[in-house]
């Protein structure tokens, strides 16, 4: 009688992404580090929630360090990871920090871009601002 392999999953083969690029997005409440492939799906995440931290903690500099730390420790050791482009977005007080702990974590940081969204022309105001 033949094995039955209903109820088991097949092993995924461990794909190797040697470069990919490293999103981090600050805000004043939290630091969420996302790496992804270059093609743009993700390969690991993490935040100042993911790491333990609750609250106006989860926006602190040491946060947003151990979150990014994390986070390329995840892509190192599942995918292999050993260069990565860093895209900061937001105005938060993790970002450089942020930045400092991927470079810090042994993988190769080939460009740093800031795509902070500024607004053009803004919201249209309440009334009593408007007249």
């Amino acid at each position: 009688m033949a094995k039955s392999t209903k109820g088991k999953t097949p092993r995924r083969a461990r794909r190797n992404i040697s470069a990919g690029r490293a999103y981090v997005h600050a805000s004043y409440n939290n630091t969420i580090v996302t790496i992804t492939d270059l093609d743009g799906n993700s390969v690991a995440w993490s935040s100042g929630g993911t790491i333990g931290y609750k609250g106006s903690k989860k926006g602190t500099p040491y946060a947003a360090q151990l979150a990014a730390a994390d986070a390329v420790k995840k892509a190192v050791q599942t995918f292999g990871m050993n260069v990565v482009d860093v895209i900061v977005r937001g105005s938060g007080s993790g970002r450089e920090q942020a930045i400092r702990a991927i470079q810090a974590s042994g993988i190769e940081v080939k460009s740093i871009m800031d795509d902070t969204p500024v607004p053009h022309n803004g919201c249209r105001p309440k009334k009593k601002f408007r007249a």
